[in-house]
């Protein structure tokens, strides 16, 4: 076993909470080694590049959330960390700078409003993710909320699911506009339909086994199950199961669901979760997802008569306090007080009426956290970087918006909204494979000096016609990359390469070794801003 394994088989991790008293009165540094492994049990992570501070990551399922909790979590900020908040690509959000002497404090305000950070750290499921406008989009096939809540409930806290071998990451969606990435998940229900006695039930499809990070994009591939809603969380279950009990646990680099899939493939692999059921499954229905991709950004009718929900760019996914706080202010004064969680770093304000919609656009704050953002910026994402996180290389939030401000320059007006993913490191947490043009960190040595650097990805999608990113340039200079990057925009010709003939889903090992170099469809939704 590896070491985290010990450690694991040492003491339950969830135990460690009993312990955080004594941590706040002994100081960071009477902590051992092992026990800051397992405070990521409890979302609390020792960040490296800042010792002596943690960083909390909160539990937000589907990305739904209240202005009350919001508000909660920007004080927290404020009161006891560096006033910066970060929003994840699994609709999360991170505070950070935190002193041990505080977090019992910080985990009580954050209790009082219902918000958790437990097991959004290691070997445990993370935060289940849905479409941010569930129960809004009038396309959608199923408003899958309910079962997140559900299957949250199920797992955390729940002891049967704190030792997996590896992180696993879900994806539970009734939304056809592959806003969330489900091909990169190690479990994905997507949006499908299925003949059932002579009437079409809509439900899912259950793909299985895909990841970033180690080893690269390996795409999720069907196990060839249809599940009925009411199965979804049963079927889930089953499937986390199966992997804490096969998946492999001598190796942290090869330890992901997808490595055990590699070894046994889907077949084996659904007998396993039908053994854990005790039952067979359905096989696949139909796929119920567009081609397209559209990421919920601008303001868009929503299902109920006379609402509007607005997707605010939140340049890079960080967010100061107080600018927290004025979001949470506009959702009381202009919508429910609700607000959701895009996995591309978005704020989502829903519930607007048509009556009150202009004198929302025309907010002062609206200008800073804008719903038409320009085509550069519109879908750029960034993980943490080097700031705070000891594996990225390269800082990424401040080089993408520098990046981005030059492009905008040069060929803003000559290019269609693209995505332009950055990660700091190999793990991938900017989703860069899977974004029209991705740019992974690193360090390179030009005329004897170490600088930052990127390779450049095109090309790179998730949905029904997943593709890998092929690396079109490596070693680009960080102080280079935006002139280079002007050069190749324009000509990133993303309509005429998806109008290629259509292919039939590849089987898993031609997935694997496709390297197609094709980008997402531009969004098809017209938004209701640009009516008015």
């Amino acid at each position: 076993m590896n070491k985290l394994e010990v450690l694991k088989h040492e003491r339950d991790s969830l135990d460690i909470i009993h312990d955080l008293p004594m941590f706040a009165k002994t100081g960071w540094e009477s902590i051992s080694d092992d026990d800051i492994q397992r405070l990521k049990w409890y979302g609390l992570f020792l960040r490296n590049p800042t010792p002596g501070f943690f960083m909390v990551r909160v539990r937000i399922p589907g990305g739904r959330a209240t202005s009350v909790q919001l508000r909660t979590l920007a004080e927290i900020a404020k009161t006891f960390g560096n006033g910066q908040l970060d929003l994840t690509t699994r609709q999360q959000f991170q505070v950070r700078h935190l002193q041990i002497q505080h977090v019992p404090e910080v985990f009580a305000r954050m209790d009082e409003v219902g918000l958790t950070s437990l097991q959004t750290g290691l070997d445990n499921v993370r935060n289940i993710m849905t479409c941010p406008v569930a129960g809004l989009s009038p396309t959608e096939v199923f408003d899958a909320t309910g079962l997140v809540q559900a299957l949250n409930q199920e797992i955390v806290g729940n002891r049967e699911y704190t030792n997996l071998p590896r992180k696993f990451n879900v994806v539970i969606t009734g939304c056809p506009d592959n806003c969330l990435h489900a091909e990169t998940q190690d479990l994905a229900l997507v949006p499908a339909t299925k003949e059932i006695g002579g009437e079409i039930k809509n439900g899912f499809n259950v793909l299985v086994g895909g990841k970033l990070g180690s080893g690269g994009y390996r795409i999720a591939t069907p196990l060839d199950v249809f599940v009925l809603p009411r199965e979804a969380v049963d079927v889930s279950g089953a499937v986390i199961k199966a992997f804490r009990d096969y998946g492999f646990r001598d190796s942290r680099t090869t330890a992901r669901l997808s490595f055990l899939l590699e070894e046994w493939g889907e077949a084996r692999f659904r007998v396993e979760v039908e053994r854990q059921l005790g039952r067979t499954l359905m096989t696949a229905g139909e796929d119920a997802r567009k081609k397209s991709e559209n990421s919920h950004g601008g303001v868009f009718r929503q299902q109920q008569a006379g609402m509007n929900y607005a997707g605010l760019h939140i340049p890079v996914g960080r967010i100061q306090a107080e600018d927290l706080l004025g979001l949470t202010e506009l959702a009381e004064r202009f919508g429910t007080s609700d607000l959701r969680i895009g996995a591309n770093q978005s704020l989502i304000i829903p519930n607007i009426h048509d009556k009150v919609l202009g004198d929302f656009l025309e907010n002062p704050l609206l200008q800073q956290f804008g719903y038409n953002p320009s085509p550069v910026r519109k879908g750029l994402v960034s993980c943490v970087g080097s700031d705070y996180c000891n594996l990225a290389v390269i800082e990424t939030k401040s080089q993408a918006m520098k990046t981005a401000a030059v492009l905008e320059v040069k060929v803003g007006s000559e290019i269609k909204p693209i995505t332009m993913h950055w990660s700091g490191c190999p793990a991938g947490c900017g989703n860069h494979l899977v974004a029209d043009v991705g740019l992974l960190g690193k360090k390179i040595k030009r005329r004897g000096k170490v600088i930052d650097a990127v390779d450049v990805f095109v090309g790179g999608r998730s949905g029904p016609d997943a593709k890998l990113a092929t690396k079109l340039l490596e070693d680009v200079p960080c102080d280079e990359l935006a002139d280079v990057l002007a050069g190749v925009l324009p000509y990133h010709a993303r309509e005429k390469m998806h109008r290629e003939k259509k292919r039939t889903r590849p089987s898993p090992a031609n997935v694997r070794a496709s390297t197609a170099v094709v980008s997402r469809s531009s969004l098809v939704e017209e938004p209701v801003a640009s009516r008015l």
